[in-house]
């Protein structure tokens, strides 16, 4: 195996990053010990989530950076080494080098930026003092990395969990709120609390990232990720269910 250089402690690296490293045998090491990735997010004992060996293998922090190495990619529209990239094109995958309006790459960009609109709302799940929910939107953001990583790898996407519960059960309460928590289909009003309209603008986000899907892969060259961007939004959608119907709820003795 080879060895790169050490990286700062704390590193942590995202799934694409994962995938390459253990597709080429590379050994990684740090500069002293550290806090375990799991430590350092580790919610609070109030929060009701799954322990760290009970997670799917993809609901872990974000890392960086991704290693490239390997035959020089080409590009895709002449067939050419690209040994120096011009500033409008980037990496389409270990391979390949297209321009930055590709499709697949735009959808990149709107991934990208539906994970930081899910980061921003945790945070601000974090400081409204509700931490179940932050947790849980942790999570989400994990599984955005894991849609990136399935997508970058041409890899099927593990299969969505949240709370416990599997896609599907999912959404079947997003589709019957009703039947599953009492409650009628929502639509977010002025008087709603502020963290339920950042809730909903991520869910819009998510299923505008699902058209971007479409685009990149007319049907059905990736089904996989058309749903598991679907089983997203439907996830955030229930979390706003969640939140509405109180059983996700404020942490009045936090500070």
């Amino acid at each position: 195996k080879n060895s790169l250089p050490p990286f700062p402690s704390g590193t942590t690296f995202t799934p694409s990053a994962q995938d390459f490293l253990k597709n080429h045998q590379r050994e990684i090491q740090f500069d002293t010990p550290g806090p375990s990735p799991a430590a350092a997010v580790s919610p609070s004992s109030s929060v009701d989530a799954p322990a760290e060996d009970q997670r799917p293998a993809w609901d872990h922090p974000g890392a960086f950076p991704v290693v490239l190495s390997g035959p020089v990619p080409v590009c895709v529209e002449c067939g050419q080494p690209v040994g120096r990239k011009p500033e409008h094109m980037t990496q389409l995958d270990a391979a390949h080098f297209s321009p930055k309006t590709h499709p697949r790459i735009q959808l990149r960009g709107r991934l990208d930026s539906l994970h930081a609109l899910g980061m921003l709302v945790a945070a601000q799940a974090r400081d409204n003092r509700l931490p179940q929910l932050s947790a849980y939107l942790d999570t989400l953001c994990a599984y955005v990395r894991e849609i990136q990583s399935a997508e970058y790898n041409a890899r099927p996407v593990c299969p969505l969990e949240l709370a416990g519960k599997r896609a599907e059960e999912i959404h079947a309460v997003s589709h019957h709120p009703d039947q599953y928590l009492g409650i009628a289909h929502l639509v977010p009003e002025a008087q709603d609390a502020t963290i339920l309209h950042w809730l909903n603008f991520l869910r819009t986000s998510a299923r505008e990232v699902e058209v971007a899907v479409l685009e990149a892969y007319p049907p059905p060259a990736r089904d996989d990720l058309v749903q598991a961007v679907n089983r997203l939004s439907s996830a955030v959608y229930y979390l706003e269910l969640l939140f509405r119907s109180g059983v996700v709820s404020w942490n009045t003795h936090g500070s």
